[in-house]
């Protein structure tokens, strides 16, 4: 191990490589050499040509591979979503590099196969949807089309699964908290543990090089070896972040705080209950869908934002285990740019690890947003309007899960509703509908979902669907709402009507709890 200043080591890195990252939305990137690979580009034009490769998103809008786009400095990149990456994902719409969106948790798992020396990944999560090549074969825009496939159609015992094939890594990148003089890593400041130590594997199993930014430097042997999250000789080079403020923040909004870290537990029973809205209205009737015990998953946006708070105001949290894909188990998740950790976690695992128990096991109930809806019950988040955002690990989480439940509104683009006395009016109606008639890409296969017989149920601030093998049927209706002008009027298909169509649950539209009882 060679400990290096960073500029210096930037220096080194050859036009065409291929580089990968590791990191969660904002947090684990390594900005101080990301910012140093784009100093340099910018003063010379080298390095040029780079394929990037990555599992989760890699930005918080402002750090991570947002330092890296720049024309001609990218040629290909690899990953699970650009949602926070404004101007990556500009570049990937305007044609300007090759995109390929492939899930996250197959991603994290690609890491371990390059590493076991094997030539892909092999998994059924991802057919019948836009990763399927005989879809799209995960080529995220127009200029990728002609490319390289990266994923094939497998059959092994007449069953049918996916074929993602390794990649070889030039440089892996990688962030930790310490590193002793001997290279080795540990993470106590991190909020999550990511792959880190499967993507060294992965690099060292390609003749590649590991690359790690640290905060502080110790000396050897005052490690705990159970500390050690990556052995010393799995590591070339360290880089110490002279400035963590800039270069190292521990999330985004704080550059450290124990809480986040899980060396801090704060009391919860404190926590101020969100405010009626059209997103705790969706909410709440999502949590009604929860059983004591289970193992839920939750998705970014609304689900992320407001299952957690809204099981602690209702007295559920201890009663079931909340999971995010990022590794975390327990606890209050945070969410906006800061989705994918919790205050007062339980467990912290390593991310393919949490992808391990969803595609075998799968959550006993995922939450997750929708950005549209159509008569199949396919649903798109990944690439709707103008925006090709990415998958990030909602096809790992969703297919396999024994239960799925869509969180979204109804129409998007200016919605304004008002809740009183448990009912909900419209008082202006989004400019934009979300259930049409054919998705625009399909993140999740509603005609896969409904010959596997699985259940789910879409959830929306004034009316509840459900899969059928017929496509969506309408089961409920909020009170103040009229069937025809704000729920059939405002789709551009005609759903099934269950004949036992029922009101919501009034309590959803009650300022006070619930007090909901599982069982």
């Amino acid at each position: 191990m060679k400990i290096v200043k960073s500029e210096d080591l930037v220096r080194t890195i050859p036009d065409g490589c291929t580089i990968a990252f590791t990191g969660f939305g904002g947090m684990g990137q390594c900005d101080r050499i990301l910012m140093d690979i784009r100093r340099r580009f910018l003063e010379t034009g080298h390095p040029k040509n780079l394929t990037i490769f990555h599992a989760a998103g890699q930005s918080d809008r402002n750090n991570g591979i947002e330092y890296l786009a720049e024309e001609g400095l990218i040629k290909r990149i690899i990953g699970g979503h650009w949602g926070l990456a404004p101007k990556i994902r500009k570049m990937i719409e305007d044609n300007k590099i090759d995109a390929y969106c492939l899930p996250q948790g197959q991603l994290t798992h690609l890491f371990r196969t390059i590493a076991n020396g094997l030539p892909g990944q092999i998994s059924p999560i991802g057919l019948g949807t836009f990763v399927d090549p005989r879809i799209d074969g995960g080529k995220f825009n127009e200029r990728t089309k002609t490319k390289e496939n990266l994923v094939e159609i497998l059959t092994i015992d007449d069953q049918e699964y996916l074929f993602y094939k390794a990649i070889s890594f030039d440089y892996v990148l990688i962030r930790g908290t310490s590193a002793d003089e001997n290279g080795n890593i540990t993470t106590e400041e991190e909020p999550l543990k990511l792959e880190i130590l499967s993507a060294a594997q992965a690099a060292k199993a390609c003749g590649g090089k590991v690359i790690v930014q640290v905060k502080y430097l110790a000396k050897s042997g005052t490690f705990h070896p159970k500390e050690v999250v990556i052995p010393g000789y799995l590591v070339d080079y360290v880089v110490i972040a002279e400035n963590p403020m800039e270069e190292h923040r521990q999330i985004p909004n704080c550059v450290y705080h124990p809480v986040y870290s899980g060396e801090l537990r704060v009391p919860v029973e404190q926590a101020t209950p969100l405010p009626m809205s059209v997103r705790k209205i969706i909410g709440r009737r999502a949590v009604q869908e929860l059983t004591k015990n289970a193992v839920v998953n939750l998705g970014i946006g609304i689900p992320g934002d407001v299952i957690g708070p809204i099981t602690v105001e209702e007295g559920l949290n201890s009663d079931i285990i909340l999971t995010i894909e990022s590794g975390i188990i327990g606890g209050v998740p945070i969410g906006s740019n800061q989705f994918g950790i919790a205050k007062n976690a339980e467990v912290i695992l390593d991310h393919g690890s949490q992808f391990d128990h969803y595609h075998g096991a799968g959550v006993d109930l995922a939450f997750m947003g929708a950005a549209e809806v159509d008569r199949f019950g396919n649903v798109n988040v990944s690439k709707f309007g103008n925006r090709s955002v990415g998958c990030g690990g909602f096809i790992d989480v969703t297919q396999p899960a024994k239960k799925v439940i869509f969180c979204t509104t109804f129409t998007t683009g200016g919605l304004e509703v008002e809740i009183d006395r448990g009912k909900i009016r419209i008082l202006q109606e989004g400019k934009n509908k979300k259930f049409v008639s054919d998705v625009n890409q399909i993140t999740f296969s509603g005609k896969y979902a409904a010959k596997h017989d699985k259940k789910v149920i879409y959830v929306t601030e004034r009316a509840v669907f459900q899969l059928t093998l017929e496509g969506l049927e309408l089961v409920e209706i909020a009170p103040g709402i009229d069937l025809e002008r704000d729920i059939l009027g405002q789709m551009d298909f005609q759903p099934k009507i269950s004949d036992h169509l029922k009101l919501m649950d009034p309590r959803i539209f009650q300022p006070s709890p619930m007090e909901l009882i599982m069982t």
